[in-house]
């Protein structure tokens, strides 16, 4: 749990979906001062991919799913998080926000983040009309559907969120956001 003597920290969000997955927890390990959030499905897609929790725990914290009120939610409301980062993100989580439907720890963080004005990086799965992307043990060719695209663009439009298309964005709006920080711009 945090503490509340610690600088406020980057909460990620981790769905179910192995897109960038590998890539973006490389990057998640660069990174200081971050606690993950992962949904039920994040938790079944490390597996598959061959991560383990346990190796993701020594380096930072990990919170999961468990509960249905999502309780660690909470930690949002005591200025324990500067910023909310959510990747590699799938069409059905980015689908949820856009809809406000918070039925899941990684959904209902986003719900909250946006109403305590925390800024959101959302780096969607869905943003081209075809994907490559890793499943385990091979590439596979992904054709989004138009209503993915169609959510990915409407998520970009929401109060305080940057939908990000692709590992080199993600980086750089992650840390553009940690820089801004730094010079005391919100």
């Amino acid at each position: 749990m945090p503490n509340d003597d610690q600088a406020p920290r980057l909460a990620w969000g981790l769905t179910g979906s192995g897109h960038w997955l590998r890539e973006t927890l490389e990057f998640l390990r660069e990174l200081d001062g971050v606690d993950l959030f992962l949904t039920r499905a994040a938790s079944e897609i490390l597996a598959q991919y061959g991560f383990r929790l346990d190796e993701l725990r020594r380096r930072m914290r990990v919170y999961d799913d468990r509960s249905a009120s999502a309780v660690p939610v909470g930690f949002l409301y005591g200025s324990h998080y500067h910023t909310l980062v959510i990747g590699p993100a799938t069409s059905n989580t980015v689908a949820k926000c856009v809809a406000g439907i918070s039925d899941t720890l990684v959904s209902n963080l986003y719900a909250q983040a946006g109403k305590c004005r925390i800024p959101s990086i959302v780096f969607a799965c869905d943003t081209h009309p075809t994907e490559i992307s890793e499943a385990p043990g091979r590439s596979v060719t992904l054709y989004p559907r138009p209503i993915d695209l169609e959510n990915t663009a409407r998520l970009g439009r929401m109060p305080y969120t940057r939908v990000v298309e692709d590992l080199p964005a993600l980086k750089a709006a992650v840390e553009q956001r940690l820089a801004c920080l730094r010079t005391s711009c919100s």
